[in-house]
């Protein structure tokens, strides 16, 4: 009798994890510890920065020395402490935005894909109008509408974080209403329909456990996009201002005209740090994406067990 698998080991990456092998485990890996570098930098900010994101000093774009190991920016911030602080900021605006767009994609992806009708068309049409503008372009609306385009630090994380949530709730919105539409004509759905249960209690004891598996999987993939986004409308001015927290795409921005005078310092660590974070995330989620699918596993478990039958028969060979 097979035993039955612990929390533990169903948990979405530790799943994934199990089931990698190869080049796919180390990629998976290598997005596992960059994502946890990230996740423990974004957490432990203060206690690794020697200042505040927002401490101005007289040294401005002073090299990288003892007083500050990664140089300051012409404003007279610290480069160290500005990329490190901006790993918080990111992962704020990463949490709100997704929270936000999977709380609102998932309930609006059950009603339509459930009760179908006139609201489902429009439902569609809307997602799909939303859905048709360039990803940057309808943030930078979203944010001009919210902050006005100035932003102090809790309402500049929450006019990006709704920004991008506008631009994500359509890509829960389609994948929850068509895995409604499939669980919909599904055996135990018409049973409980049979027994009386109601619409709501369908929705939710039915049909949201079965809908929501692949959540995970989205999740980490918008993570890297919403990162991008942010550092998008920083870069074009339209983020949080620096002396109200620290955001790596303001930080690029204002690094353009360094550049060109050889100051390398104040462009290099907050987009190392944009490119680390992304390329992780990225390799966590494409990795538990391919690892999602059945096709997949059932290839590599067929060349698992072929290699194992050339070994045994290789053995029998030997020993006759």
């Amino acid at each position: 009798m097979e035993r039955k698998k612990s929390l533990f080991s169903r948990l979405p990456v530790i799943s994934q994890l199990k089931q990698s092998m190869g080049l796919q485990r180390g990629m998976l890996i290598a997005g596992i510890l960059m994502t946890a570098i990230f996740l423990l930098t974004a957490a432990l900010a203060p206690l690794i920065t020697p200042y505040g994101p927002t401490q101005r000093f007289n040294e401005t774009q002073e090299p990288p020395s003892s007083a500050h190991i990664w140089g300051t920016t012409a404003g007279g911030y610290d480069v160290f402490s500005r990329t490190i602080w901006g790993a918080q900021t990111a992962f704020l605006v990463i949490v709100v935005a997704v929270v936000l767009s999977i709380f609102i994609g998932v309930i609006l992806g059950l009603l339509s894909g459930y009760i179908g009708g006139w609201l489902d068309r429009i439902l569609v049409v809307v997602a799909d109008a939303i859905y048709a503008f360039p990803t940057l372009l309808l943030a930078m609306v979203m944010s001009i509408a919210i902050s006005h385009g100035r932003s102090n630090m809790w309402s500049g994380i929450f006019s990006a974080a709704i920004s991008i949530t506008v631009v994500f709730i359509p890509q829960y919105f389609r994948v929850i209403r068509a895995e409604t539409i499939r669980l919909k004509a599904e055996p135990f759905v018409e049973s409980a329909i049979v027994v009386g249960a109601s619409s709501v209690r369908i929705m939710a004891r039915h049909i949201y456990k079965n809908a929501t598996r692949t959540l995970p999987l989205i999740f980490t993939l918008n993570a890297s996009e919403a990162i991008l986004t942010l550092a998008g409308l920083g870069f074009l001015g339209f983020g949080i201002e620096p002396s109200s927290a620290a955001e790596w795409g303001y930080d690029l921005n204002h690094a353009q005209t360094d550049a060109a005078s050889g100051i390398w310092w104040t462009g290099v660590f907050p987009g190392a740090a944009i490119v680390l974070t992304v390329l992780g995330l990225t390799l966590l989620g494409e990795s538990m994406n391919d690892l999602n699918d059945p096709r997949l596993r059932g290839r590599k478990r067929s060349k698992k067990k072929a290699r194992t039958m050339n070994g045994n028969k290789q053995e029998q060979v030997v020993d006759a």
